[in-house]
């Protein structure tokens, strides 16, 4: 099973990029962990939030992987601890298909994409600035694989 983590954005900030980069590296070469940004739509006083996110949920679309089992990260999501998205991860390894997380746009994802989804998390029941909410996934990730695999990093 390979993650894929599809985020609408643009550039992180420094210190975000050094964070994701830090958890990426930590996953054992056998659990490929891979990150793709694709380009938020820009907003305008001319084009509504539906535009943009539709805009986006095509881009989306188009870098799925074949046959992924599609995660939508939302506000509206269910709520995991980090022990229960350790038993997802359990569960995703076993459905024999890789695993894609959607992370939207300022506007979130569009609703049509949302409901198109597997599943829907909700990482917090806190507004995330963009860039934490994407170090904070690949650090529960991490979290729930250390788990899963008896790894010291999680310490209960």
């Amino acid at each position: 099973m390979k993650i894929h983590v599809l985020a609408v954005g643009q550039r992180l900030p420094d210190w975000a990029e050094a964070a994701c980069a830090d958890y990426l590296k930590r996953f054992p070469a056998t659990q490929r962990v891979v990150v793709q940004t694709v380009k938020a739509e820009p907003r305008t006083d001319t084009r509504g939030a539906e535009a943009c996110m539709a805009a986006e949920a095509e881009r989306l679309r188009a870098a799925l992987p074949k046959s992924a089992h599609v995660v939508a990260l939302d506000e509206r999501g269910q709520r995991c601890t980090t022990e229960q998205l350790a038993q997802r991860w359990q569960r995703w390894q076993h459905l024999g298909a890789d695993v894609a997380l959607l992370i939207g746009g300022p506007d979130g994802l569009h609703p049509a994409l949302r409901e198109q989804a597997h599943e829907r998390l909700r990482l917090s029941d806190l507004t995330l600035p963009h860039a934490l909410a994407r170090v904070l996934l690949l650090e529960q990730l991490y979290r729930a694989w250390s788990i899963v695999h008896g790894h010291p990093y999680h310490r209960a």
